[in-house]
């Protein structure tokens, strides 16, 4: 495989892809759109191979010229964002799964071998728990009148305790979010897709990612540039519930390297693979550690004792099959890497908050108890 294309390559993650396939020797293509929630109206400058064709995945004719001999291709242009998708309900499914359906049906005859779609482990809903007997409870959800009363950690149906454990890819589905409902539209779509066509097809779930060059003004991205964005302006970061719920965070450049695996690696064919780092953070530690990284430990989490329509509680990676499959190992943890993200947020300057926004939209909207 020589050439492949990169959907959403001048975003986030795909900036970081982009790098990984120049470093592996590939000849890389680029179709992003340059969503303004995402750049700021800013174009990133790509290395000088990289050929960047500027338009929407929705465009057809462009996507057509795009794949024009293009062997394989990651997608990962999406709109992102869980609270956000519960009120543009429409751009997230025309962004996400019509997008997606396009560029299926110009795969068709286009000599394309492999596709990667960027999933989500929003897709599960809430992760995977034990019961307080060791019993697996993979269906659990947890009921709006408790998130109301403050009861944040859901029980079993007896109304038991329980323990969250990894999440592994055998966890049905639950789809609490547009944005989920979305993700799990799109994987769907490529593997189906890959089935019926003989096209190698992989969809990763992505925990959180983070790493420097995250859209720190968009406040709908990953929860460390939110908290970063705060921070450098001398403003709490919001923590929503207690802040006693998990997540993993795994790092953009291992997020990078998987989804190359994921273009060599003949036996992901056909498979949904978890891609995090494997550790589960409360939300307010990981805070607590970024304050004390970019120099203002004095500043604490505003804890907001709210939840968000579409919040789970706690979801973290077993990422078994992704050591297995694809050879994964996770290279950066969260806590040594910190100070890198501190330093670059110093370096990318000034930065508009809109954390105060986000939250104004949610609540008028009903979306915040």
């Amino acid at each position: 495989m020589k050439q492949v294309l990169v959907t959403g390559g001048c975003g986030f993650i795909g900036r970081y892809v982009v790098d990984e396939l120049l470093a592996q020797n590939y000849q890389v293509r680029v179709l992003d759109s340059f969503v303004e929630q995402v750049h700021g109206g800013n174009v990133p400058t790509m290395p000088a191979e990289v050929e960047v064709l500027r338009g929407d995945v929705r465009d057809a004719a462009l996507v057509k010229q795009a794949l024009e001999g293009v062997e394989g291709v990651v997608h990962l242009a999406a709109e992102v964002g869980v609270g956000q998708s519960m009120y543009e309900i429409a751009r997230y499914v025309g962004g996400n799964d019509l997008a997606t359906a396009v560029l299926l049906e110009n795969m068709i005859d286009s000599g394309v071998k492999r596709i990667v779609v960027a999933s989500s482990m929003s897709v599960y809903g809430e992760g995977l728990y034990l019961s307080e007997d060791g019993t697996r409870q993979a269906s659990i959800r947890r009921r709006p009148a408790a998130i109301k009363a403050g009861q944040w950690n859901p029980t079993d149906p007896n109304g038991g305790a329980l323990r969250p454990v990894a999440t592994d890819e055998q966890k049905p589905v639950d789809l609490a979010s547009i944005y989920a409902l979305t993700k799990y539209a799109q994987e769907k779509e490529v593997l189906i897709f890959g089935e019926a066509y003989n096209v190698d097809a992989v969809a990763l779930r992505l925990f959180n990612v983070f790493g420097p060059g995250q859209a720190l003004s968009n406040p709908y991205t990953g929860v460390l540039a939110n908290f970063a964005s705060r921070l450098a302006n001398g403003q709490a970061p919001m923590i929503f519930e207690d802040g006693e719920q998990q997540r993993d965070f795994v790092h953009v450049r291992d997020i990078a390297r998987a989804f190359r695996l994921a273009l060599e690696q003949r036996p992901a064919a056909g498979h949904v693979i978890n891609i995090g780092s494997g550790n589960a953070y409360p939300i307010k530690r990981v805070a607590t550690l970024l304050a004390a990284a970019m120099g203002v430990p004095e500043i604490e989490p505003e804890i907001m004792n709210k939840a968000r329509s579409g919040d789970i509680r706690n979801c973290f990676a077993d990422i078994s099959k992704a050591r297995e499959l694809l050879g994964f190992e996770p290279q950066y943890r969260l806590e040594d890497s910190l100070e890198e993200l501190a330093d670059w947020v110093r370096e990318a300057g000034a930065v508009v908050d809109r954390g105060s926004e986000m939250r104004r939209q949610l609540e008028e909207r009903g979306l915040v108890s």
